[in-house]
């Protein structure tokens, strides 16, 4: 019998079932923002990680792991800014009530 994997989609909605995985995917949440939003301002600024590397004077594999989906530790802000800057953006940090 031939079992095909579940689409993407469908292993995450019976995955947030769990209460356990809901709340680890939850808290990670922001951090996967920022860093997806990082890689759009890169791309829509059409620039490599090396370029940005080099206009924040630091190395690829450091622009590399900021964007990087495994790596689950959250940037300093002033890193943000630094990025931001070299992607042709501001920074700009927003509060909402849960």
């Amino acid at each position: 019998m031939d079992k095909k994997r579940p689409a993407y989609e469908d292993f995450k909605i019976k995955a947030l079932m769990d209460d356990e995985v809901r709340n680890a995917y939850d808290a990670l949440k922001p951090i996967y923002d920022i860093k997806l939003k990082l890689i759009k301002m890169r791309k829509a600024a059409n620039l490599t990680q090396e370029d940005v590397a080099k206009i924040m004077k630091t190395k690829r594999s450091n622009i590399s792991r900021l964007e990087s989906l495994s790596y689950e530790s959250a940037p300093k802000i002033t890193t943000l800014m630094a990025y931001a800057e070299a992607t042709g953006h501001t920074l700009e940090i927003n509060f909402k009530e849960s």
